[in-house]
């Protein structure tokens, strides 16, 4: 489970994030657990979405995301100084970021090794994922394509079996080493 630090107007917040679904989040914070569903459909950063937080709905604006750059966050019309940056607690496996926002993975070295996962060969971007939980995948199957300096590159399985999870969701940045994906 990634643990982030956030600022919201100067106030430190860690922020520990599990994805539910294919928009839907539980959020750990300040020792309260919310979920969180994404509005469904296309979002564009800078312009308005809806987030659904414990049976109430939100309207946010969200711009890019960059690690320890301050941005603003509109939620209902107010607007939120914020800052991102990964934790310092050690993180096992990094789960699902949002397209509208991508948050600031840890360096490889400091990942823990899982059993039948599957790891980004290369720094780069997330273009399309070819597979979900509980799929079926054989040895050799594309389970995503990453583009690393402008070139895609095809992320296969290397045994069959089932997809116990999936970190990862199109358009999502990805570090070298990173966990993409458990094949069990």
């Amino acid at each position: 489970m990634p643990e982030y630090e956030v600022f919201v107007d100067g106030k430190p917040r860690k922020i520990e994030l599990t994805r539910n679904g294919e928009s839907s989040f539980a959020v750990k914070s300040d020792g309260k657990t919310r979920f969180v569903t994404l509005a469904t459909g296309k979002t564009s950063l800078g312009k308005p979405f809806t987030v659904n937080v414990d049976g109430k709905t939100y309207e946010v604006e969200l711009p890019k995301v960059e690690q320890g750059k301050e941005f603003s966050v509109k939620v209902d019309g107010a607007a939120f100084k914020t800052e991102v940056r990964v934790a310092a607690k050690k993180v096992a496996l990094t789960t699902f970021e949002p397209v509208m926002a991508t948050p600031v993975r840890r360096a490889a070295a400091n990942k823990q090794v899982v059993e039948g996962a599957v790891t980004a060969p290369m720094t780069g971007k997330i273009v399309s994922v070819k597979v979900k939980k509980g799929d079926q995948v054989k040895a050799g199957q594309v389970l995503c394509v990453v583009e690393a300096m402008k070139m895609e590159n095809e992320i296969a399985s290397s045994k069959a079996g089932a997809v116990k999870e999936v970190y990862v969701s199109e358009g999502s940045s990805v570090s070298e080493g990173e966990p993409l994906f458990v094949v069990g």
